[in-house]
């Protein structure tokens, strides 16, 4: 959630950023609006609890000189009703407003560029493309059937469309890539959650995906709103949800591993079939509670874990930074670690780091207290994927393949996989 300060007092300011992200500017007037009302509003009710109180004393006192104080205690019981019409509708605007400011996005930071896709910037890339000299390279879907790695008709035929089985050797590589993620992140000294897959709906609305994109989750209807998680980001951001940390318990690094669901609605692509886009996949999330001052510090931390973990595993990436329309409404800025997939002929993306500023903990109200000075401030939160493994299957099959339809294991991956080193095909 935007301060509403900053827009009462830099609406133009908060309208470039709008308009970068390609969002309507007229947001902004329309929180001013009720602002207005609002403000208007309670200097009325304020004026009239003011009286009430001074006119209270003065029967008091009228009372106990034996003077008659019933027609001033008409007066108000009529201004008592004014005051509770007018309390129940600045408690109307405040609802009107509280709506507006929850369906604004994040100002972008400073140094995104306004746009979409079409303007994310490639700041780096790792690694060679892979090139197959003698022999035509097969589609992730192909190699993992052949190798018996994955079962594509059997997890449709149990979940639907955007649905699949790991199976056998294919189950261990999906956990040795979960492993791996794991024990990086511990050497690194972050805390392994383990977070609820049902969330309740202010879980959302922290995060910054409610209300305006509660049709894209899984939503349970027996007791009220609950769904289940597209991101563990969304369980982790809710945390320190209403409570106010000291200055010493900062910053908080975390990771959870979860499946994460997703309603993906929209027509796939036909190079998008097999694990590219899916209802359930695995990942390892990372989250992070920080300072003001130090949250650009952590940003970059959380960049270069990501990229360490993919260049651990030898895949050909780039890094991008996104433009201000590709970030998500509640990121001010965001990375994408993108993995090289040689069917499809481009890259696609397996991680997103994001810093959210201090607009998820507006929505949540996660503040922490300076020692020095006992002020209260807003703390920054931080996510970033460690990784999706999704993307991660695809992108080893196909960027390892062999003439003869092997797969060579990454060696980071090996410990996990009982020192296997090569897939067979079977």
């Amino acid at each position: 959630m935007l301060d509403i300060k900053l827009i009462r007092e830099k609406p133009d300011e908060v309208r470039r950023g709008l308009e970068k992200r390609g969002a309507d500017p007229r947001m902004v007037d329309h929180v001013i609006a009720f602002d207005a009302v609002r403000r208007d509003l309670l200097g009325k009710v304020e004026e009239r609890k003011s009286r009430r109180n001074t006119v209270s004393k003065q029967i008091g006192q009228l009372r106990k000189e034996g003077a008659d104080t019933s027609e001033i205690q008409m007066s108000m019981r009529a201004l008592g009703d004014e005051i509770s019409d007018l309390d129940s509708k600045i408690a109307d605007v405040e609802e009107e407003q509280n709506a507006a400011l929850l369906s604004m996005p994040n100002m972008p930071a400073p140094d995104i560029v306004p746009g979409g896709k079409e303007n994310n910037e490639a700041v780096k890339t790792w690694g060679e493309k892979p090139t197959f000299e003698g022999f035509e390279p097969k589609n992730h879907v192909d190699l993992c059937t052949s190798l018996g790695l994955i079962d594509y008709e059997r997890g449709v035929k149990m979940g639907g469309a955007g649905f699949w089985l790991y199976t056998g050797v294919g189950a261990r590589l999906e956990w040795a890539l979960l492993n791996y993620f794991i024990s990086e992140h511990l050497k690194d000294g972050y805390t392994f959650m383990l977070p609820p897959h049902l969330l309740t709906y202010e879980c959302g609305v922290t995060a910054g995906q409610f209300p305006k994109f509660e049709e894209d989750v899984y939503r349970l209807t027996e007791s009220g709103f609950r769904f289940l998680l597209p991101t563990a980001e969304t369980a982790l951001v809710n945390l320190y949800r209403g409570e106010i940390l000291s200055e010493d318990d900062l910053p908080k690094r975390l990771f959870a591993y979860t499946p994460c669901y997703r309603r993906e609605a929209g027509t796939y692509r036909a190079s998008e079939r097999g694990m590219i886009r899916g209802h359930q996949f695995n990942k390892v999330e990372m989250f992070g509670f920080t300072k003001p001052e130090d949250s650009a510090a952590m940003f970059k931390e959380l960049i270069g874990k990501a990229c360490r973990l993919v260049e651990g595993l030898g895949l050909h990436y780039r890094l991008s930074k996104l433009a201000a329309g590709d970030c998500s409404a509640s990121m001010a800025s965001t990375y994408d670690i993108e993995l090289w997939l040689p069917s499809m002929n481009e890259y696609k993306e397996c991680s997103s780091v994001s810093n959210a500023m201090d607009y998820q903990a507006r929505r949540g109200n996660m503040r922490f207290r300076r020692a020095e000075t006992k002020k209260v401030e807003f703390v920054h939160t931080l996510n970033g994927s460690g990784l999706a493994t999704s993307r991660l299957m695809p992108a080893i099959v196909e960027q390892f393949q062999r003439a003869d339809g092997s797969i060579v294991i990454p060696e980071v991956l090996r410990p996990f996989m009982g020192g296997m080193e090569v897939l067979l095909p079977r």
